[in-house]
């Protein structure tokens, strides 16, 4: 993948971060009850997942290695935007991750989805 890819993805991931943290304003979904940030979990899942699998579906190279590739990009930078955000300037620290469970949740959810769709369209393309 060339560094444009990469800037791409970032600027995607970075996109992506924006819209939810926008969206959760004013306290960040702290505002929310426990029960309707489990279901705001489960129902993104679906639509994250079919994103991953047209994206996967439609890339021409190894389809793991790209996965693993996406997985870094919204895991990684968004940790790390969530790290300034609540960490530095709301003053959690890393304690943040505790805080905003349902955000850590989200740093593992690329890979766990990602990488058994990658596989799985692997086989579904080399099997006749």
């Amino acid at each position: 993948m060339r560094v444009r890819g990469h800037l791409k993805l970032l600027g995607a991931a970075t996109a992506a971060w924006l819209a939810f943290w926008i969206a959760g304003l004013p306290d960040y979904y702290q505002q929310y009850s426990t029960r309707a940030l489990v279901v705001l979990e489960v129902v993104l899942l679906p639509p994250i997942w079919a994103i991953g699998v047209v994206v996967l579906r439609t890339w021409r190279g190894s389809r793991l290695r790209y996965a693993l590739v996406l997985s870094f990009y919204f895991s990684v930078p968004l940790f790390l935007y969530d790290l300034v955000y609540c960490g530095a300037y709301l003053g959690h620290g890393l304690g943040f991750v505790g805080r905003y469970w349902y955000l850590t949740t989200y740093y593992f959810v690329p890979a766990l989805l990602l990488v058994p769709t990658a596989l799985w369209l692997e086989r579904s393309a080399s099997s006749p």
